[in-house]
């Protein structure tokens, strides 16, 4: 193993984790996609991460928040999203794997019919979780719900704390330095990949929401010292903010693993808000056709909020250019293929 490598997995053995993923995630070359565009396409299929089929990336996270929630002797955990959270249902799952009650504050971006329950949502009350719905009341934005559904659970776990039964609060997304940490931990496992194939990546891609797998895929890849260009490729629309949040959330996950290297927003960071539009679980045709290009091409499945809009934005810098003839890419799978099933309204004309 290259010893770039070794060094970096020692950084992450001090830090609280539980095992709820089954790692390394499959790597491999999509030999069909390859073809069509004209690189040497890769995929890391983090939709394998477990701990059940519908698992995906946000179990990295979880591995180590839930690690840190065990750690400070919690007994309950509340977190945020849309009604059809990939995160949420992973929580949910991963805090039934440790005995934790999961508690869930979801933003009815779009409005779930609780006489047609589908999806994440779904899994959500099959798990037995504590379901809040909170509804973007009228003059609201999304980002104002959220904003409100924030404080309510903040409220709701303080409650808990105080009457005894302490309860972790893990933010949207898993967005924290210790969430992120799961992700750095992902490329150094990337990285590891790579060199035991002889490979060297010029592009890796993936989608990007909250920002926490952002923050840990630039943590990680300072940590192996890899020349490739991370593109993030955004869900929802971001502001110069965001960036900076990604910059200091990847810079606290090498202080926290003793790492003196530095993420630099302005060199290392690409971030391409061109493929959300017209807005968060809301699709648009480009992915639609990458859904539809990739199961027809090699039998595989992305969703129409995350991952499709992602591969969109691959497929497109690929033709426009922006990613040479002859690259090695890497198309990082976060998982979330259950939205296929959700509400019509998110699915778009994809078939």
């Amino acid at each position: 193993m290259n010893e770039t490598i070794q060094k970096a997995k020692a950084l992450f053995a001090p830090v609280p984790r539980v095992q709820l993923g089954f790692f390394p995630t499959p790597f491999y070359k999509l030999e069909r996609m390859s073809k069509e565009l004209g690189v040497n396409l890769y995929i890391k299929r983090d939709d394998f991460t477990g701990m059940n089929l519908f698992g995906g990336n946000k179990i990295r996270k979880l591995e180590f928040l839930l690690g840190d929630a065990m750690a400070k002797g919690c007994k309950a955990v509340v977190t945020y999203g849309a009604t059809q959270s990939n995160h949420a249902m992973e929580t949910v799952s991963a805090c039934r794997r440790c005995g934790l009650d999961p508690i869930l504050y979801l933003t009815a971006v779009v409005q779930p019919d609780e006489k047609d329950v589908r999806a994440n949502l779904l899994l959500d009350k099959v798990m037995g979780a504590e379901i809040h719905i909170v509804d973007i009341e009228p003059g609201e934005t999304e980002d104002d719900a959220e904003a409100r559904s924030f404080v309510m659970g903040a409220e709701h776990a303080a409650r808990l704390t105080a009457s005894g039964t302490p309860c972790y609060d893990v933010p949207m997304g898993g967005a924290s330095h210790v969430g992120s940490i799961g992700f750095a931990n992902g490329f150094v496992e990337l990285a590891e990949q790579l060199d035991e194939l002889g490979l060297n990546a010029d592009y890796v891609y993936h989608a990007t929401g909250t920002g926490g797998t952002m923050a840990g895929l630039h943590a990680g890849r300072k940590l192996v010292g890899s020349n490739a260009v991370i593109r993030s490729i955004t869900v929802s629309p971001k502001n110069d903010a965001y960036l900076t949040k990604v910059q200091n959330l990847a810079n606290q996950v090498l202080a926290d693993l003793g790492s003196d290297l530095h993420v630099d927003r302005d060199a290392d960071l690409h971030m391409d808000m061109n493929y959300y539009a017209p807005g968060y679980e809301q699709p648009n045709e480009k992915a639609s056709e990458a859904i539809k290009m990739l199961a027809r091409l090699e039998g595989l499945f992305v969703d129409p909020v995350y991952t499709g809009k992602a591969l969109a934005g691959l497929i497109d810098h690929i033709r426009t250019g922006k990613v040479e003839q002859g690259s090695n890419v890497v198309f990082w799978h976060t998982g979330g293929a259950t939205a296929l099933f959700a509400e019509q309204q998110m699915l778009g004309d994809i078939f």
